[in-house]
């Protein structure tokens, strides 16, 4: 018989939300939860965060720096090798025709805000109002696509950290 051991890797968590968001989510702090509570129900013990850019803060610094270059991003499948390949668009994810079209940012290319693209803090309704969001099926998570508070996309939760259980 074989023994396999496997090594535990230090991987961050990407999840999606269960149900496409409008841009009034109760702010960051309400989104922030949304994750949490979908992490938790499946079984993720770690502390997840809402994949957005605010006012307070910018998606590049919501990953601990530590962890930027070195841990994996999976979801059941290795999704980018690492953080910073999020960044620099040189990695195909998401190419599976299952996955709704689109998803929310509101963030400039280099994951920096844009406070003119995330709706008053992702907290208005408003189509008067736009947001920064992104064509998955394009493979990379920081397109520059406009589009109305009133739109539908999803919302991906990133582990913010890997603290050794």
């Amino acid at each position: 018989f074989l023994y396999c051991h496997t090594l535990p890797f230090k991987n961050l968590h990407l999840i999606t939300l269960n149900s496409p968001q409008r841009g009034g989510m109760q702010g960051i702090s309400g989104v922030d939860h949304k994750c949490f509570l979908q992490a938790q129900a499946i079984g993720l013990k770690r502390t997840f965060r809402a994949f957005l850019s605010s006012w307070l803060q910018d998606l590049y610094s919501i990953v601990r720096q530590n962890d930027r270059e070195l841990s994996p991003i999976v979801s059941l499948q290795e999704l980018f090798s690492n953080w910073e390949s999020i960044f620099s668009g040189s990695e195909d994810v998401l190419d599976d025709d299952a996955w709704p079209k689109m998803v929310w940012h509101g963030s400039s290319t280099d994951g920096s805000r844009q406070t003119d693209s995330y709706f008053e803090t992702w907290q208005t309704g408003s189509n008067a109002v736009t947001g920064m969001a992104s064509l998955l099926q394009e493979g990379y998570l920081l397109q520059q696509l406009p589009h109305g508070c009133t739109s539908s996309f999803i919302i991906l939760c990133i582990e913010n950290s890997y603290i050794a259980e």
